[in-house]
């Protein structure tokens, strides 16, 4: 556990840096006129899985905002553990009532402060981030993990089921 200690320790900054980058994106499901940021944003957190050590990782398309998909199958015998959670966000009216600026991730404190922060993107990547760290230093997991990451959370997940 050290070694994976020492790697979550070693890549914060990094961490740090990507969730920033993925947070900047503008993924409001709700708003049409954000589709091209919704998928992208989604696409983001496809890549992520994949170089997390993650394969099979791709989008799904629905009748809506595509679905990402990833796993790592490799313990026989173990149960698979299922990693949901949402790429979209919520939109940002009131505008007037941030005291940041929304998809301008800030910290102040030592806290992040943006939208999608802890709902979804942050506390998603934070088991994105764990898990890489132990495949990294161990090369297996002690379970089979599958990420069903939808695009329209936010807005009903009416193409997600």
């Amino acid at each position: 556990m050290d070694k994976v200690l020492g790697y979550i320790k070693e890549n914060e900054q990094r961490y740090l840096d990507e969730l920033i980058e993925w947070l900047k994106i503008p993924s409001i499901s709700s708003d049409s006129s954000r589709n091209d940021d919704t998928r992208r944003a989604g696409q983001w957190i496809a890549d992520r899985i994949g170089k997390a050590g993650f394969e099979n990782t791709r989008l799904i398309e629905t009748g809506g905002h595509p679905v990402v998909y990833g796993d790592w199958l490799h313990a026989e015998g173990k149960p698979t553990i299922l990693v949901y959670g949402h790429y979209d966000v919520q939109p940002t009216d009131p505008i007037e009532k941030w005291t940041v600026e929304p998809f301008n991730p800030t910290i102040k404190d030592g806290k992040l402060y943006g939208r999608g922060t802890s709902d979804d993107k942050g506390q998603l990547y934070t088991h994105i981030c764990a898990l890489e760290a132990i495949l990294k230093q161990t090369g297996k997991l002690p379970v089979n993990i599958k990420f069903f990451i939808e695009g329209e959370e936010e807005a009903g997940s009416e193409h997600s089921t």
